[in-house]
């Protein structure tokens, strides 16, 4: 039960290809969900609904690294993204399975989905229809995992290729009568050719995005790539904050062109973010990385910041969010060319940092300087060269200050 006292005017349960969620907040397939006791604790913190972390059939190894993850750290702020080398579940999926329906048990109204892997065809509708006799209340194909498995022929290797992603998801729908959500890797030029396919075999939804495919980077001292096994290392995912920009591109590809329910997934960290991927067009976002971090009592900001926003903006459900940012989103020879800004300071809030004036000095247009002869003192207001300025917003990025650089419309 959510902990936080939500707004009365204000219902976060969504439909979700056919599925009531409590909120639109739910555990994506991971460590997080890798156990029964901790996907309750998940439910008992307020999230809507879990993705049991991915299983196989017994007969699938799955021999684990050590260590199997390394974070990426920018100025002062830690793991601003994750990769990991990490693979599906290696529990016993008779085990697994009973945790399942020990949770629809306890927790009737949250929310289980099972991710599941296999290779053949016997196989993926064998998982399937285990999973669906154990209760749960929607099945997860992960198609989409960039390590480890695509070497076996499954993961992103089901997943960048069109034919084979609908020749898997269709033995998956035909075998169970459970919505069927396909899980995809962002690891391709566009995903929405293969989304139709998702679509043509009939799957209820899709889930995007895995963790995109990289390498952390290397240690300085020894020279081995990370995360170093014995001084060894593979191309892993990559996840968390920085990834989300690549997530929201492609649940508004899918959304807007494919027209098929979405699962939002990838750099949620807070409230805002989630709202970006109801407005790109997800129904439900899943969170992994972020609870990794913070721990499952993360979603009581999540369920009150959405609350507070959705009441703020006059809105009773987070289903009145989905897909309203589509609409502003056009192909860039769409955009205005009539439409000009250019950059506004406010010198009020401005502290001289200098920030603006050497990313416009050595990245922009030079339309920035520091006035007359004060340019010394730390009480110094740079000043806007209007003829020089061509409004690209770049000193609006780089500003410390909030709300102190912006662009305003051009008045000539």
């Amino acid at each position: 039960m959510v902990r936080v006292d939500l707004k009365k005017k204000v219902d976060l349960s969504v439909k979700f290809c056919g599925v009531r969620f409590p909120n639109p907040f739910v555990l994506a397939a991971a460590p997080p969900t890798d156990k029964g006791e901790m996907i309750a604790r998940g439910f008992e913190a307020g999230w809507g609904g879990a993705v049991v972390k991915t299983l196989g059939l017994e007969h699938v190894e799955v021999n684990l690294v050590s260590p199997m993850m390394a974070g990426l750290s920018y100025e002062d702020k830690n793991l601003i993204g994750l990769e990991n080398i990490d693979l599906i579940s290696d529990r016993d999926i008779n085990e697994a399975l009973a945790e399942v329906g020990d949770l629809k048990r306890d927790y009737p109204d949250n929310v289980v989905i099972v991710s599941m892997m296999a290779a053949t065809e016997a196989e993926w509708q064998e998982i399937a229809r285990r999973v669906q006799d154990a209760g749960a209340d929607m099945i997860e194909c992960s198609f989409s995992c960039p390590h480890g498995m695509p070497e076996r022929g499954m993961g992103s290797a089901v997943g960048q290729d069109a034919d084979l992603t609908f020749e898997r998801a269709k033995w998956v729908v035909d075998a169970v009568d459970i919505p069927v959500l396909i899980k995809l890797t962002p690891n391709v030029a566009d995903m929405r050719p293969i989304a139709a396919r998702v679509k043509e075999a009939g799957a209820a939804g899709i889930t995007c995005i895995n963790t995109v495919k990289g390498l952390i980077g290397f240690d300085l001292d020894t020279f081995a790539p990370l995360p170093s096994v014995n001084e060894q290392s593979t191309a892993g995912g990559y996840s968390g904050p920085a990834i989300k920009p690549i997530a929201l591109r492609f649940v508004a590809d899918v959304a807007k062109d494919v027209q098929i329910p979405v699962a939002g997934v990838g750099g949620v960290v807070t409230w805002k973010d989630a709202v970006e991927f109801l407005l790109a067009g997800a129904g439900i976002v899943q969170v992994c990385t972020t609870v990794m971090r913070y721990g499952y009592d993360i979603v009581e900001e999540l369920n009150e910041g959405l609350a507070l926003y959705l009441e703020d903006k006059g809105l009773t459900s987070p289903m009145e969010l989905v897909g309203k940012g589509l609409v502003g989103l056009v192909s860039h020879e769409a955009l205005s060319r009539e439409y000009k800004v250019v950059s506004a300071i406010d010198e009020d809030l401005c502290i001289g940092c200098g920030a603006c004036v050497i990313a416009c000095r050595d990245g922009g247009h030079q339309a920035l300087e520091f006035r007359g002869e004060d340019a010394g003192e730390l009480a110094r207001v740079p000043e806007v060269d209007d003829e020089k300025c061509i409004g690209c917003g770049f000193c609006v990025s780089v500003c410390p200050v909030n709300g102190c650089m912006s662009m305003a419309p051009r008045e000539d």
